[in-house]
């Protein structure tokens, strides 16, 4: 009895595991520092409670009140003196009453755009995707700020604690900003439920020391704070109101304290992580959100104006924890209580420095999609996280610390203008969307988008004119050009789309009329003669080799060579004159002329001599790139580099596959291990698994494994699938006859499958196997 289709032809036996090349250094050390790649196919979207929603999304948000009313008064105090902490106050309301507003546009907005509704999405939706790069520029320079300012506020509060760090202020905004990024790479998730906490414990610490701080004021015993200590900010004489100075003051302390609204876009864009109903859950949280917001705020510019908390011109003590420390008084429980509610301070600030790791690469990533930044952006990495994004964050936020010195009230000019610039452009297109659509009370829909929008353009115009010399001009000069080259990279991606498009007169060239293979030979060697064997394998309708003349005397020896190869007989070689040397316009000429006629398509074979790479590199040139390179620009020729390992042949070993190490190995050659056969047949109904490896020809067979290829027979034929399936100990084929698809199967899904093995070609093969596709 024949062993196999053929007599005499040994047993087929499963698919044998892979080999990988050798692991380069750069490789080997991100995995040392990252760990594993992770498996696509363990990415997954977590749904989360309003109660874990509200402590993830809103730390960004809820932790900018920790500064918020501290910027306010830094604009004020110079020019109004202790009027200042008066004047305070109705600033708070102004910034509180802007806050109830946007909150009711990104309402609309979560009920209209229900899996993830930035101003990005809404820009794009309702005024195309030129006027989205304005908001995605914007939401750009806002998180790259918003990393930067929440870094450098969470060591603020650090050094607020302990003072002897302030000369380490620079080096520990940069090791968080580092320990951050480094994390993302690994793959922490915004969305991990331990983020939620920080957001709790300073929401929770802050109403505690509000409630006792109120109960030392009704009481009396609420401390009144010096305000000419040194290094505080220095205090001007009262003046006017209504002056154009005070005015411009004025505005300027309002564009501070816009500081305390960013992060309010965070629910909106993380819609999906919610769990059903995901809008109506959003929706309720953001209304939680800005009521602990607007509190917080409230809370503290009142403290503030109560006890004249002062800010200093270092940053620290910041005036939240005077706040801390005046309440909570200097006895064993208020010190404790000081230095928790700052750790807590530290930890969301921090929180919300972490939340620009899921947004902006995120964001970016929805750019790049649309095609205006660099398709690299929507790569995910190593850990699955979209790292290019992440590094480009990291780098911009490191960049803002350097230049700034680690300054919150400088980072603070670069803020508000790509928040509200946000906000504006979500407003005025969910104004256009109620106006568009009229679902609903869409009358009033407009009012509220349509006041939401108008009212932060004013704060950008206010902003871009109060802040200009501070460093707001860096932004209204980097944004337009930001734009400008986004919609470059798009007109670009654009034109080599339209070029790579099959025109109506190509759908039908599917194939040529003539295909001729031409070798270029430098000398006869073993490469050649592998070149000259791999280009009949092509079977064109007329092959030859080239020799293009530089040297006529290596030209005579490869003449010679040539006509006494027996290998190479069969192959015309043609000379041709290279005056000037240069090969690359000579095989371009050549190319030009073999393919005049619009029916031949011509195949250029280059074989290249792979060397050691620094030997290799100094001891021989890389003619083969420089002649492929322009000969690919040209219609209907292919150049094709043959490359042969010239380094492997000097070592004197095989290369063979190390099964343990997964990877091509030069070692002595090893025998393959004897395949363990199966325990008996296997019955129909078997629960227990046969490891591939082990599968037998002609018995059945139940196994699991994952899917490592599919492949659909063309349009035109019978339909035919071929599945791929491996475990640990090997690979086999399952055929399914007359199917192109299975619904739910993918490159990676788990799949168990039984039946009798058969065999094709010497491979093992199930035909038509009942299956399971597993979760």
């Amino acid at each position: 009895m024949p062993k196999s289709w053929t007599d005499g032809a040994p047993e087929p036996v499963a698919l044998q595991e892979h080999a990988h090349l050798k692991d380069p250094l750069s490789y080997k050390i991100k995995r040392r520092l990252l760990g594993g790649a992770l498996n696509r196919h363990t990415l997954s979207h977590q749904r989360l409670d309003k109660k874990y929603a509200l402590g993830i999304l809103s730390s960004d948000c809820i932790s900018s009140s920790a500064y918020g009313s501290e910027q306010i008064l830094i604009a004020l105090l110079p020019a109004f003196g202790i009027a200042a902490f008066a004047i305070l106050m109705p600033m708070t309301a102004i910034v509180l009453v802007i806050l109830l507003i946007i909150t009711l546009s990104y309402r609309n907005v979560i009920d209209v755009y229900t899996k993830t509704g930035g101003a990005y999405i809404v820009s794009r939706e309702n005024f195309g995707p030129v006027v989205a790069q304005i908001a995605g520029v914007a939401l750009m320079l806002d998180y790259i700020v918003t990393l930067a300012i929440q870094s450098a506020a969470g060591v603020a509060a650090i050094i607020s604690t302990f003072p002897e760090l302030e000369p380490w202020k620079i080096p520990m905004i940069l090791a968080i900003i580092v320990l951050l990024t480094y994390g993302n790479l690994r793959g922490v998730k915004e969305a991990g439920k331990a983020f939620a906490l920080p957001t709790y414990l300073f929401v929770g610490s802050m109403f505690i020391v509000f409630a006792i701080g109120l109960y030392r004021h009704f009481s009396g015993t609420l401390p009144m704070l010096e305000t000419n200590l040194p290094g505080a900010v220095p205090m001007g004489e009262p003046s006017g109101l209504l002056t154009f100075a005070a005015i411009f003051i004025l505005l300027r302390a309002f564009a501070n304290g816009g500081s305390s609204l960013t992060g309010l876009e965070a629910i909106s864009d993380g819609v999906a992580l919610f769990k059903a109903p995901e809008h109506v859950n959003a929706r309720r949280t953001l209304v939680i959100m800005s009521t602990l917001l607007g509190s917080l705020v409230l809370g503290v510019s009142w403290f503030a104006h109560k006890i004249h908390a002062m800010p200093y011109e270092s940053g620290t003590p910041t005036v939240i924890s005077q706040i801390v420390k005046a309440a909570m008084g200097d006895g064993t429980f208020g010190t404790a209580m000081f230095i928790f509610v700052q750790f807590a301070t530290m930890l969301i600030l921090f929180a919300g420095a972490n939340t620009t790791y899921s947004a902006f690469p995120l964001l970016v990533n929805f750019i790049a999609k649309d095609g205006y930044l660099p398709r690299q952006l929507t790569k995910r990495g190593h850990r699955l996280a979209f790292s290019n994004g992440i590094l480009l964050l990291a780098g911009g936020g490191i960049f803002l610390v350097l230049i700034t010195a680690g300054s919150v009230e400088h980072l603070v000019a670069f803020y508000a203008l790509g928040v509200f610039t946000g906000f504006t452009l979500a407003g005025f297109g969910m104004t256009k969307h109620a106006y568009v659509h009229r679902l609903g009370a869409w009358k009033a829909k407009m009012i509220i988008n349509g006041l939401a929008g108008g009212i932060s353009l004013l704060v950008v115009i206010i902003f871009s004119i109060v802040k200009f010399s501070e460093g707001a001009w860096l932004v209204l000069v980097t944004a337009p050009i930001l734009v400008v080259t986004f919609l470059r990279l798009r007109r670009q991606y654009t034109q080599e789309q339209s070029a790579l498009d099959v025109k109506v007169e190509q759908e039908r060239a599917t194939s040529i009329a003539r295909h001729d293979v031409t070798v270029l030979v430098d000398s006869v060697d073993v490469a050649t003669v592998g070149a000259i064997r791999y280009a009949r394998s092509l079977k064109p309708r007329e092959l030859k080799a080239v020799h293009f003349v530089i040297d006529d005397l290596r030209a005579e020896q490869i003449v010679k060579a040539w006509a006494k190869s027996d290998a190479l007989d069969d192959v015309t070689l043609e000379l041709i004159d290279c005056p000037d040397r240069r090969l690359a316009n000579a095989a371009v000429d050549y190319a030009i002329k073999m393919t005049e006629k619009a029916d031949v398509e011509l195949t250029l074979l280059l074989p290249r001599r792979s060397y050691s790479r620094f030997l290799g590199r100094l001891l021989h040139d890389r003619t083969a790139e420089a002649i492929a390179a322009p000969i690919s620009q040209l219609p209907r020729v292919v150049a094709t580099i043959v490359p042969f390992d010239v380094e492997r042949i000097l070592s004197g070993a095989p290369l063979v596959i190390d099964k343990k190490e997964k990877k091509l190995v030069t070692v002595a050659p090893v025998k393959a291990a004897p395949v363990v056969a199966s325990v008996g047949p296997i019955s129909h109904y078997a629960e227990d698994m046969t490891p591939i490896g082990a599968v037998q020809w002609r018995k059945r067979a139940h196994v699991q494994g994952k899917v490592a290829s599919i492949k659909t027979a063309p349009s035109g034929s019978s339909p035919v699938l071929e599945i791929e399936l491996w475990d640990e100990s090997g690979g086999i084929t399952l055929q399914f006859l007359g199917r192109r698809e299975i619904a739910g199967l993918e490159v990676g899904t788990e799949l168990r499958a039984e039946g009798m093995v058969g065999e094709e070609n010497g491979s093992l093969k199930i035909l038509n196997p009942s299956y399971e596709l597993l979760a």
